[in-house]
């Protein structure tokens, strides 16, 4: 065969070069593999603050993972973040799961919302391949017997339930009012909250709505001004609440506020400005600067991104730490082997110990109730429970 005579130089050369690769050991590339991990949230829209820091928080983990060469298979894993924008809508949210599943990846590190995360790991459930929720808080997620479905954070019936016990029994309030967005996140901590006050022998005088998109609050803080509340709890996000406290000293309301989660963050006391001062917000796990890893974890998230942690990005960092542990245990990437070892796992996370109860919740989850002084978010107490 006068393969030289018929090919030009470079041809030759090119030919040649792989010729000879075909008779060498399999290349160090040939010893790694990518492994696709899912990540879903909204990254567009008010909440993509959120989004992007959860996004941080995986990617990080993926960066450490990768230089850590970790080894499943016989072959380094290579792991990479397929993001997708939910846009916290509920149906484009399970587009976008629909869309990773597709994409074959391995496990998923989402959603934010509750109102999305609930729909879309319904999909994930169906494809078989395990969710790992680091935000969404509802408590429906874990109560609906999906062995698909995990979450390091707590849910609202252990945040805003404590948030409800500590009005009646701590705070003393007397005339306790709430106002929710109508989002599965807000109205499902509003109906916690509203349960714990009730169980603890309090009394709720009025519930007013609002939906998420609600930028003046007048009319329900004129009601409740109308009936003397010395407590309004807000269930919604840190945009709305700051709009809330902002309104309140306008009107010259003294009751105390009370957030949920999602409120605990610069951007509450950037747009409430001085109505910020003596708010409260209950928020999930205990103080991250009090935790052994979380001034490393955040000095180390600086250096990374060049922008502060925001809110949930070391709940996304453990995440996707559980998936990597459990894959790299069980030696497998395949959902059906290291789903098992999933289940069972236990080590230290950023946030605290993560493991799972039969339902795929949080064990031992805990909230903290921070109040601001002097124009900063000061962490008061922290409750653990189940």
């Amino acid at each position: 065969m006068h393969l030289r005579t018929h090919l030009k130089p470079l041809a030759w050369i090119l030919a040649c070069a792989a010729a000879s690769l075909g008779a060498l050991p399999l290349s160090a590339a040939a010893d790694t593999f990518d492994v696709k991990v899912g990540f879903a949230a909204p990254l567009t829209g008010a909440n993509a603050g959120y989004g992007k820091d959860l996004q941080n928080g995986v990617q990080l983990a993926l960066d450490e993972a990768n230089a850590k060469k970790i080894q499943i298979g016989g072959k380094t894993a290579n792991f990479v973040i397929q993001a997708e924008d939910d846009q916290a809508d509920p149906r484009i949210g399970v587009q976008a799961a629909q869309k990773l599943v597709d994409g074959g990846v391995a496990v998923v590190v989402g959603h934010f919302n509750s109102g999305t995360t609930i729909p879309a790991s319904q999909v994930y459930q169906t494809a078989g391949i395990p969710v790992i929720d680091p935000a969404a808080t509802n408590p429906t997620i874990t109560q609906r017997g999906f062995d698909n479905v995990f979450t390091v954070i707590s849910s609202d019936a252990q945040n805003a339930g404590t948030a409800g016990t500590y009005a009646v029994t701590v705070t003393k309030a007397k005339k306790i009012s709430i106002i929710d967005d109508r989002t599965a996140f807000g109205q499902g901590e509003a109906d916690e909250f509203e349960k714990a006050v009730k169980a603890a022998g309090g009394t709720i005088v009025a519930r007013q709505y609002s939906d998420n998109q609600t930028v003046d609050f007048s009319a329900q803080l004129t009601a409740l001004k109308g009936i003397g509340t010395d407590l309004i709890f807000f269930g919604g996000l840190d945009r709305q609440a700051a709009a809330v406290a902002k309104r309140m000293k306008q009107l010259g309301i003294t009751a105390q506020f009370v957030g949920g989660g999602g409120v605990m963050d610069t951007d509450f006391l950037k747009l409430a400005g001085d109505a910020a001062d003596g708010a409260m917000a209950w928020e999930y796990g205990s103080p991250l600067e009090k935790l052994p890893q979380g001034k490393a974890f955040a000095e180390k998230f600086q250096k990374h991104f060049g922008v502060a942690i925001l809110s949930y990005a070391p709940f996304g960092y453990d995440a996707a730490w559980a998936a990597i542990n459990a894959m790299q245990k069980s030696n497998s990437i395949d959902p059906k082997v290291y789903r098992p070892v999933l289940k069972t796992i236990s080590f230290p996370g950023i946030t605290g110990t993560i493991a799972f109860d039969n339902n795929g919740a949080l064990k031992n989850a805990s909230s903290t109730m921070y109040q601001v002084k002097g124009g900063a978010w000061v962490p008061i107490v922290t409750k653990s429970g189940t």
